[in-house]
């Protein structure tokens, strides 16, 4: 019972897409906790580098678990690149929104995530590991 009802919610890109996410999110948060508050480097720094770091992981990650990676290698590269430069930027700018507001980056870091984990999941699906036609 239990592993079918596993197997079932495995089948779903979207659960898997979801577990990588979550890892990807640890790695990114860690990095991020690692950088600045033990390290000191400034939240504009920080954050694009803990960002960019996990995207990376994710690309592999997502590409092979989630999406099957029957997508070509350079499209999706090129797509996925494209994608991470948007998210850089809105990841970086909702962070230090936050933060400049007075509340703590932590609160930025979260609502990041949880906006592009939206955007990513269909742009991830529809346009960067699309399946070949």
């Amino acid at each position: 019972m239990i592993a079918r009802v596993a197997a079932r919610a495995w089948s779903m890109s979207a659960v898997r897409y979801l577990l990588v996410g979550g890892l990807a999110f640890l790695i990114d948060i860690g990095l991020l906790a690692i950088l600045h508050e033990i390290i000191g480097v400034p939240l504009v720094i920080a954050t694009p580098a803990a960002f960019l770091t996990s995207f990376g992981l994710t690309y592999l990650m997502q590409r092979a678990i989630t999406f099957d990676g029957e997508s070509a290698w350079g499209s999706s590269a090129v797509k996925y690149t494209l994608l991470v430069i948007f998210n850089t930027f809105a990841t970086t700018a909702i962070v230090a929104g936050i933060d400049a507001i007075g509340w703590p980056w932590e609160i930025g870091k979260v609502a990041a995530v949880a906006s592009t984990t939206i955007w990513n999941y269909f742009a991830y699906r529809y346009w960067v590991f699309a399946k070949r036609r």
